[in-house]
């Protein structure tokens, strides 16, 4: 027997994905009966959840009255905190964004530090979009490193000067007095592209993002999936032939991360034929550039990037049998890289993914950050729930990572 509350649910989330209905439309999807509807529209008027449009069109008699779903309601918050920046982003409960605000982050990256910069950032973008601050229900925010998002901690970060255990959650939830969710930055950038990227509709794939650092966020049979201690995914710490054999630790940089990560190639052509761009040392994504217009060093490393890359895709597809793989980042984006990698890996009988750029780019996390945000909105009704109920969503959440 259906309770009031999972039938009130119910016609919630029809609205939310089918607005604007009729009542007979939701007596119809719902298979409720039309007082059990009446009564649940009620509520959600008077929650503030639903409200009337006035008249539809009529195929002859009365014309139905239609109802919508209210994305203005409230609000949530997704943040992306990168090694050297941090961008945040509001938006309706429907998703759609009404606003950003990013910049550097400042020279003290201590926890408390950026704690306080969010604050004050998220406090400068819903003054500027005028939404009240009890209107915003959820705050999920990204972090570049390892994250137990059961605990609420950042385990190791070394990218925001060696963040190690860190209460990541407890102190923004302390500061901001908002229920916040915390998750690995690559991850959200996975979830991003699921709902809204590459990698709609997909159940199997992984986002594969190149940039400074090397890192994946994994999504099997439609469930992001962390591993046994938080770290599945960290795939720049991967072992292959010719590079590093170092074993992972916690505050240096992994063997395949120090050989394709943007630094390092910016490194090796440096080392290599010195800058030829007036002194300033190259980017990677410009050594890209002159590989595709015919400089044999720049292809060279094009090249090395791209077969080390093609080899962690290939061991990646022979454990998790992947559909997908989408190619984020600033570096991991770049058309060279990714038709030199598609080359590679079309030797291959099996475990030959396909391989996309990111449909995002760099709002993968951001979009990911919403998704989430709006996740645990949804599972608390579209209230503001307790600080205290971290621990609940979060494990639904792990459970659950895209729809």
């Amino acid at each position: 027997m259906r309770t009031k509350e999972g039938s009130v649910a119910k016609l919630l989330q029809l609205l939310r994905r089918h607005s604007p209905l009729s009542r007979a439309d939701l007596v119809r999807l719902s298979g409720l009966t039309a007082p059990t509807v009446s009564s649940g529209v009620a509520q959600l008027e008077r929650q503030g959840l639903a409200i009337a449009l006035g008249p539809g069109n009529s195929s002859g008699g009365r014309p139905p009255g239609l109802l919508e779903f209210h994305a203005r309601h409230g609000y949530v918050i997704g943040a992306d905190i990168g090694g050297s920046y941090m961008r945040l982003a509001l938006a309706d409960l429907n998703g759609t964004i009404a606003g950003k605000w990013n910049a550097a982050l400042k020279a003290d990256r201590s926890p408390q530090a950026v704690t306080e910069m969010m604050s004050a950032a998220i406090s400068q973008l819903t003054k500027r979009h005028g939404v009240p601050m009890k209107k915003v229900l959820e705050v999920c925010a990204g972090a570049p490193g390892i994250t137990d998002v059961l605990a609420g901690k950042v385990l190791s970060a070394p990218n925001l000067g060696g963040w190690r255990d860190v209460p990541w959650r407890e102190l923004l939830q302390r500061e901001l007095r908002i229920p916040v969710t915390i998750e690995n930055d690559v991850n959200l950038g996975a979830l991003g592209e699921g709902w809204k990227g590459a990698a709609s509709g997909v159940s199997n794939f992984v986002f594969l993002a190149i940039g400074t650092g090397v890192g994946a966020g994994i999504v099997v049979n439609n469930m992001l999936y962390h591993g046994a201690n938080w770290s599945a995914g960290e795939v720049g710490y991967m072992l292959l032939p010719n590079l590093s054999d170092d074993p992972p630790a916690n505050n240096k940089p992994g063997a395949l991360e120090s050989a394709v990560g943007g630094k390092a190639i910016e490194r090796a052509w440096t080392a290599m034929n010195g800058s030829r761009n007036g002194g300033e040392p190259l980017q990677a994504t410009q050594i890209f550039d002159l590989s595709m217009a015919g400089d044999s060093m720049a292809r060279s490393l094009l090249n090395r990037a791209a077969g080390q890359l093609a080899m962690a895709v290939t061991n990646l597809s022979l454990v998790l049998d992947l559909s997908l793989v989408v190619l984020g980042g600033g570096v991991g984006q770049h058309g060279a890289l990714l038709q030199a990698m598609r080359r590679i890996l079309q030797r291959n009988e099996f475990a030959r993914p396909r391989l996309l750029a990111s449909r995002l780019g760099g709002e993968a996390q951001i979009h990911g950050a919403i998704w989430t945000a709006l996740q645990a909105a949804e599972a608390s009704g579209f209230r503001r729930r307790s600080l205290t109920s971290g621990d609940s969503f979060a494990k639904s959440f792990v459970l659950a990572a895209k729809n």
